[in-house]
């Protein structure tokens, strides 16, 4: 069942890449119902303060550090595949434990063993996805990594928003009835959880994997995790990717902390803006997927990370200082442009990790950079959690005032308050980010108005007659159209070459 193979034939990569295709339909679905807005609110019930919702957030970042040690075992073993399905079981029968809290203990002691079975969760995850990562990195072909990537992610989102949209449909059934049950309504969606992602378990199971390529010389842990740090490119990498991550994580976890609480949005309002906000990123990940293939992933984030740090900044303006007429079209317009934007974050991230790594030196140079993102994206909410109460009672208002023999005016154009200064924050520190990602050097980096350009080529094509359905189908159908056509990429990059050259 664990065997490993020299190389993939055409049949077996085909059938691999099937297979991590409908993996991710199955996990994501498992990932949507039993973390984010759902796991909060579960909390919330369970009592929940700032500074616990802050370290319930920040718990699997924390622990994605271990990472840089599983490297040690998948380095030994060089069994990715066994120890990606043991892990990941484990993790899976975490959360059904999760949704059995509510039927064993009392709402004081739930709490705490909702944050010891999400310790547990996340160790057995840091553990399978650093085996996954190696594994990925030499089953699909490194340049077709932001093609598959965008159609992998594109898909599965689009099952869990349906997803998402039901589980909050049927948790705010409890609320409008007045049912004093409603805790028992989250534990129904983690046991459904947990049954997707055991779904997912024998998909993983049929995916082939390649035999890890073996070091000529033997080299010991210490040395192993240190190599991304000698690389002088990479190491530039990981701070710009400590520093971001630490900056959008200082806001974005209290995002629906703040509906929830401040603005006091139904459940079912808080997933309706993800779900726009899931949709704009699926529809936009195709065309990242495109221009990160054909150009470079940094050329995206110098457009995609600009433009988050601004919706961030964005959220100061939702309540003045209250909920007002412009609240909800505001929030509307800050989850478009921050889909937008985090389409792009998320394949370029991903693929700049994957693409500046050595070819057979994936495994260590992805735990690390996975570890210290993983680091910085705990530390935040945690800082954010602590911080809060204190910030809850302050308060920072800029008034114009008009004044004339007639009478006087007052307008009030900016109040912040709370998580507010949390948003603000994190923007001036996703500024100073910017600065660290003018240093890392990749291949093919281009100007920013060719991106532009291209951005705006691919929304007239995706969003003229059917054409997005249309390739919606072609790649649930089958991915051989990721495989093979190799013609008509060499003529696309002749195409963008000449482009280039005329924006020049």
């Amino acid at each position: 069942m664990f065997t490993t193979r020299n190389s993939l034939n055409t049949i077996e990569l085909e059938k691999s890449l099937r297979n991590i295709t409908i993996d991710g339909y199955m996990s994501q679905i498992m990932v949507v119902l039993s973390t984010g807005p759902f796991l909060i609110a579960f909390a919330l019930l369970l009592g929940a303060n700032n500074f616990l919702i802050g370290l319930i957030v920040a718990i699997p970042s924390l622990l994605q550090v271990l990472k840089i040690f599983s490297i040690q075992l998948v380095e030994k073993k060089r069994k990715r595949r066994a120890i990606t399905i043991f892990s990941l079981i484990l993790y899976r029968l975490s959360i059904l434990s999760i949704a059995l809290i509510p039927f064993l203990f009392s709402i004081k002691f739930g709490l705490i063993f909702l944050i010891i079975f999400l310790i547990i969760q996340s160790v057995f995850a840091s553990i399978g996805h650093t085996a996954w990562a190696s594994w990925m990195h030499d089953t699909i072909p490194i340049n077709q990594l932001g093609a598959f990537y965008s159609r992998r992610m594109t898909l599965s989102s689009l099952v869990s928003l349906f997803a998402s949209l039901l589980a909050a449909l049927f948790i705010d059934y409890f609320v409008l009835n007045k049912l004093k049950q409603q805790i028992y309504g989250y534990s129904v969606l983690f046991f459904i959880a947990f049954l997707f992602g055991m779904i997912s378990i024998y998909f993983i199971s049929n995916i082939s994997e390649p035999q890890m390529i073996k070091p000529e010389v033997e080299i010991k842990f210490l040395r192993t995790i240190s190599q991304p740090f000698k690389d002088k490119n990479y190491r530039k990498l990981l701070i710009f990717l400590g520093v971001w991550s630490f900056a959008i994580n200082l806001a974005t976890p209290f995002f629906t902390v703040y509906m929830l609480k401040k603005l006091e949005f139904t459940i079912t309002l808080v997933i309706i803006l993800t779900i726009i906000n899931q949709l704009t990123i699926v529809i936009f990940l195709r065309i990242w997927g495109r221009l990160i293939d054909n150009f470079s992933n940094k050329s995206v984030l110098n457009l995609c990370c600009p433009l988050y740090i601004i919706c961030i900044f964005a959220w100061t303006f939702t309540t003045l200082p209250g909920i007002y007429l412009l609240t909800i079209p505001l929030l509307v317009i800050i989850h478009v442009f921050m889909g937008i934007s985090m389409s792009g974050i998320l394949l370029a991230t991903q693929n700049i990790s994957l693409k500046l790594a050595p070819k057979g030196k994936g495994n260590p140079y992805l735990a690390v950079a996975s570890a210290l993102t993983s680091l910085a994206l705990g530390i935040s909410p945690i800082i954010g959690g602590i911080f809060a109460d204190y910030f809850e009672a302050s308060e920072l208002s800029w008034t114009l005032n008009w004044a004339s023999p007639n009478g006087s005016l007052s307008f009030q154009t900016l109040n912040l308050q709370g998580f507010d200064f949390y948003f603000l924050f994190a923007f001036f520190i996703g500024l100073i980010s910017l600065s660290l990602l003018v240093k890392v050097n990749e291949i093919g980096e281009v100007n920013r108005k060719v991106i532009i350009h291209e951005l705006i080529l691919g929304m007239k094509k995706t969003f003229s007659g059917l054409s997005f359905i249309t390739g919606i189908e072609r790649m649930a159908i089958s991915p051989k159209s990721i495989i093979y056509h190799p013609t008509k990429s060499k003529h696309k990059k002749k195409g963008i070459k000449s482009l280039k050259n005329k924006i020049k």
